[in-house]
Parts: structure tokens; C-alpha cells; sequence
């Protein structure tokens, strides 16, 4: 019998005055694909920072293979990858710097594969330009070119296809399913009409379903 990865147990969260959601409760296992959907302002992106670790004004559960995640976060932040809907990206940086940079707080880099991951995004060339010269679409791509870094085991992903062309989108989806297929359990939000196999929708306030 499979064991969860990551489970959420009963979360309750409220902003301004507003219940966002409650009662909420799912598991994630390896491999799993799940997409939060739901109206601006439903919580989807509140959820995913609370599943990260780094929203902590709820009731309820996260945990990360049977542990909590708020008890054993150290741990836990060393299987998570994140990233959020805006780049996050250093614009005094280069794309080799800011890579250089995001990826060795969390593991050792090697710097061929820094050069092949910004390759993999489109961004060959680039790679010495200082961010704040570049697209906003780049500077998305900068952040992306971790995911082809990564050995983290759940990726949490806000609005990951933002600014990126349709052949783009191509190329991310196809990646994910790969990932996926490896174990890497994925938890994303996106207003693009996935083209993935199996993904299960959590649609907030109605429960999850497999697409």
C-alpha cells in the first residue's frame, strides 16, 4: 500500500475576516500531479505557501512523510522546491548568478549544469546579461531553469506557465510529466488549460477530483 508524501489534515484558514477554506484534508503521494483551482481571492496561493512552510496563521496539519512540517522543517525544506508566482529574481544578478545563487541554498551545484539548465529554458547567450535587461518572460525562465536542477521531491509551483510563449508552456508540461513519472510529487496553480495525463484537480471548497 502507498504512503502519502505530503498530507493535509483538517486545515482551517482565515484572512481578513474571511474563512478561505475549512475542514480541507488530501494526500499526495510520489508521482501525483495536483492542480488547486478556484476564483482570485479562493486562497489557492495562501494553500500553497501553507503546504511550503511559509504561512503559518492556520489550524490544522501539514505533514512530510509522517512528519510535521512546522516540527521538522529544517528537513522538510531540503525535499521542497517553491516557487512563486512573481520570478523572484535578483536584477543586479546575471541568470548564471541568480541560479548560482538559488541553487546553493538548498544543494551542491555543478557549474556545467548551471550553463545546461539555462540552455533547457531558452536562455543560452544570456547567461552573463544582468537581469534587469531582460524580458519579463526571461526573467520567468531564470527561476524555471531550477526545476531542471532540482532533486527536491515536492515541487510547489504558483502559477509556473506566467509569461512563458506556447512552445514554452510545450516544453514545462512535458517536463512535469517527466518529473512526475520519476516520483516528484507536484502541487501547482495555473489559469492555462493543463494538456497532462492524470492530473487531480483540488478545486477549493468542492474536494478533489481526477481528471
Amino acid at each position: 500500500m502507498s504512503v502519502a508524501l505530503l498530507k493535509a489534515d483538517e486545515l482551517i484558514c482565515e484572512r481578513d475576516d474571511r474563512i478561505l477554506f475549512t475542514g480541507l484534508s488530501f494526500e499526495l503521494f510520489s508521482g501525483d500531479v495536483l492542480q488547486l483551482e478556484g476564483p482570485n481571492g479562493a486562497g489557492k496561493t495562501t494553500l500553497l505557501r501553507i503546504l511550503s512552510g511559509l504561512f503559518s496563521t492556520f489550524e490544522g496539519g501539514v505533514s512530510w512523510k509522517g512528519q510535521n512540517v512546522r516540527q521538522y522543517y529544517s528537513e522538510f525544506q531540503q525535499d521542497l522546491l517553491f516557487i512563486g508566482h512573481k520570478s523572484s529574481v535578483k536584477t543586479t544578478l546575471t541568470p548564471l548568478e541568480n541560479l548560482r545563487f538559488l541553487m546553493g541554498l538548498q544543494q551542491s551545484v555543478i557549474e556545467d549544469e548551471l550553463w545546461q539548465a539555462l540552455e533547457q529554458v531558452g536562455l543560452a547567450g544570456y547567461e552573463h546579461v544582468l537581469c534587469r535587461n531582460l524580458s519579463a518572460g526571461q526573467k520567468r525562465r531564470v527561476a524555471l531553469a531550477r526545476l531542471y536542477l532540482s532533486k527536491a521531491k515536492l515541487w510547489v509551483l504558483d502559477e509556473i506557465f506566467t509569461a512563458i510563449d506556447k512552445k514554452g508552456v510545450a516544453q514545462l508540461e512535458a517536463f512535469l510529466v517527466e518529473k512526475a513519472q520519476s516520483g516528484v510529487a507536484i502541487v501547482l496553480t495555473t489559469h492555462h488549460e493543463l494538456a497532462m495525463p492524470g492530473v487531480k484537480v483540488l478545486r477549493l471548497g468542492q474536494g478533489v477530483n481526477e481528471q
